[in-house]
């Protein structure tokens, strides 16, 4: 695939996010739908590295931060690395905690927006739209991230990191990883998003951690939640998806708790990776009930006087 350029006004891309800042239920279902089916239109192209439609996706992200007064983290909202002889780069976000001291800690809340591009034909469409994988993690995130934009309720700071390249091999989230290690950041923990379009018909929680047995952030997030919100995924155990999403560099770079949150461990989504993982097959009913739910748990874990959230084997 030959490296592509292209060039869109930034006041245009404003305009596609249309939700209000200070709307009073940001966190909606029609919020949600929004940005997923926006970032999982064939105008994105699936996504993929090189392609226009990621170029668009990227612009739409940084809109989202600029319009929510989400500061770069570094000189620009872009990380930029290679992936091959191609351009790529993770969109980071900052969000300064309050707090003279705790600000100085950091969690961080990520999820890929990068998809395949083109999958196996069914009928005539070949294109990857990528709606549960991974818009919907992505719209989730830009709307926790637009709710402590605003409120700036976190002592502790945050960043809010979009990945590139983990269809790749998770290259933008070890490569963000590396870089902020360096950096010396005190990484309280990290919490990624994935595949959060769809619920579980029979379990008694609405998600669950990956890595289930590594820490306690499961306990701590129903305990800040008041809820039964994650749990455990006998299936996600056993298919080691750890190690297989944005998580994975960080927890191997800082040796603290990182985590995903996900709502299909495969065994409740018959698209993944397909041409049908569509806008129309998620659910943002559930989506809406899980981000705010989990933004309680988030601000808890931004705001306690020490850090309670640990690895076991501490």
């Amino acid at each position: 695939m030959k490296k592509i350029f292209i060039i869109i006004p930034f006041a245009i891309l404003i305009g596609f996010v249309s939700f209000k800042v200070l709307n009073k239920d940001s966190v909606s279902p029609k919020a949600l739908e929004m940005i997923t089916a926006y970032l999982s239109s064939n105008e994105l192209e699936g996504r993929e590295i090189g392609s226009v439609g990621i170029e668009k996706a990227a612009i739409y992200i940084e809109a989202v931060f600029e319009k929510n007064n989400i500061k770069p983290y570094f000189e620009t909202y872009r990380n930029n690395f290679k992936w091959s002889v191609l351009d790529a780069y993770n969109i980071v976000g900052y969000i300064e905690g309050n707090d003279p001291k705790l600000k100085n800690e950091v969690v961080i809340i990520g999820a890929h927006y990068d998809h395949i591009g083109l999958a196996d034909k069914v009928g005539n469409d070949e294109l990857a739209n990528g709606a549960n994988d991974n818009a919907s993690g992505v719209s989730g995130v830009l709307l926790i991230a637009q709710h402590f934009a605003a409120t700036k309720s976190n002592k502790r700071s945050i960043i809010v990191a979009l990945f590139s390249a983990e269809e790749k091999g998770m290259l933008g989230s070890a490569h963000l990883a590396k870089t902020l290690k360096e950096d010396n950041i005190d990484l309280y923990t990290m919490l990624n998003f994935e595949m959060i379009g769809v619920p579980f018909p029979d379990r008694d929680y609405m998600a669950f951690v990956t890595g289930y047995g590594l820490s306690n952030i499961s306990e701590k997030i129903n305990e800040y939640s008041d809820f039964n919100l994650t749990g455990l995924s006998e299936i996600s155990e056993e298919r080691d998806l750890f190690k297989r999403s944005d998580n994975h560099p960080f927890y191997e770079t800082f040796k603290v708790p990182c985590h995903t949150i996900s709502c299909s461990d495969l065994s409740n989504y018959d698209y993944y990776h397909h041409v049908d993982d569509e806008t129309d097959k998620l659910d943002y009913k559930h989506m809406a009930k899980l981000i705010r739910k989990i933004i309680p748990a988030i601000e808890a874990i931004c705001n306690t006087p020490t850090k309670e959230i640990k690895l076991y084997n501490e």
